[in-house]
């Protein structure tokens, strides 16, 4: 239970962060801004899903599966972008017998090798596996059709 408080109040900040804007005298130039989900996205999924996230990326006909659209994903859930969900299949880490054999890498097994090796607290390493796929949860999120 406490993990999941720790994980809404991450998202929370996750999506306050990503929508906070400063603004700027026209002739100054605002610096680059740190987009988290985004940076996880190019780094770790674009190169399946495409970068829009259409399902054309450059590995996407080397997969036994079509590569899925992840723009419709709310589309295809009544309208409603289902979080949940796409946290676990990102994870990848419980198994979901009914699903059948995933292509998808098991993302929360990487970020938990690279959260080990700066944090010796579970709960440490587990929230930067949290942070790094609410993230790129919400970054899916903002790619969605309207």
């Amino acid at each position: 239970m406490r993990l999941k408080m720790i994980a809404a109040a991450i998202f929370g900040a996750v999506v306050v962060c990503s929508a906070w804007s400063f603004a700027y005298p026209a002739e100054q130039q605002a610096p680059a801004k740190f987009d988290l989900g985004k940076r996880e996205y190019d780094s770790k999924c674009a190169v399946c899903h495409g970068s829009r996230g259409k399902g054309d990326g450059p590995y996407a006909g080397l997969l036994n599966i079509k590569t899925p659209d992840l723009t419709t994903l709310a589309q295809r859930n009544h309208g409603m972008f289902p979080v949940l969900w796409v946290q676990e299949v990102i994870d990848g880490r419980q198994n979901f017998k009914a699903h059948g054999p995933s292509e998808m890498p098991i993302w929360g097994l990487d970020y938990l090798a690279k959260a080990r090796e700066s944090y010796t607290d579970p709960y440490e390493a587990e929230a930067y596996v949290r942070t790094r796929i609410l993230a790129l949860t919400e970054y899916i999120y903002r790619l969605q059709v309207k």
